[in-house]
């Protein structure tokens, strides 16, 4: 690798560190091709990526960042997963490493916010965007649904009403 594409590579992981919700960094030492594609497909799918990048490089793009103290855990065979979203990469990088025992979750950052292994997992039990938007439209729609069965009640009670007595008369 030459000096320009070393230096595009650490424009790239600064931009990762940058516009992230969360990266997270884990080792990946022993997954087969098809497992590795397996996790990149996974992100993709919620809108975030997979990045494996040399270590070294990877501490320059940290140098000034909020999350510097992110670089002694870049040793070894190390990928950074991360998402737009501040759950999703967490969610799958739990889930992936829960199935598959060779992903291991070093821990990560949420922005200027340090997480150690526990803290990604605690992220990843979070609501995602998504599931926050469906809570909050399901509990504005649930006063409409409510006001609307109020005042359709009181037609249902006078049709009960006027169903016992023509039952009453018939009878």
């Amino acid at each position: 690798m030459d000096r320009t594409q070393k230096e595009l590579v650490v424009s790239e992981l600064d931009q990762i560190f940058t516009v992230s919700g969360i990266v997270v960094v884990t080792h990946y030492t022993g997954l087969t091709v098809a497992e590795m594609s397996d996790l990149r497909l996974r992100m993709r799918t919620v809108g975030g990526a997979v990045r494996v990048a040399k270590n070294k490089l990877v501490k320059i793009a940290l140098e000034g960042k909020e999350c510097q103290s992110l670089d002694k855990l870049f040793s070894g065979q190390t990928a950074l997963i991360y998402s737009e979203d501040q759950v999703a990469a967490a969610k799958i990088a739990v889930e992936f490493s829960k199935e598959n025992q060779k992903l291991v979750i070093l821990g990560g950052s949420m922005g200027a916010t340090a997480l150690d292994t526990a803290g990604v997992v605690q992220v990843s039990k979070m609501p995602s965007r998504e599931e926050a938007i469906g809570s909050i439209a399901g509990i504005l729609s649930a006063p409409a649904s409510n006001i609307a069965g109020v005042l359709t009640s009181p037609a249902e009670n006078i049709a009960s009403i006027l169903s016992t007595i023509e039952d009453k008369k018939a009878a």
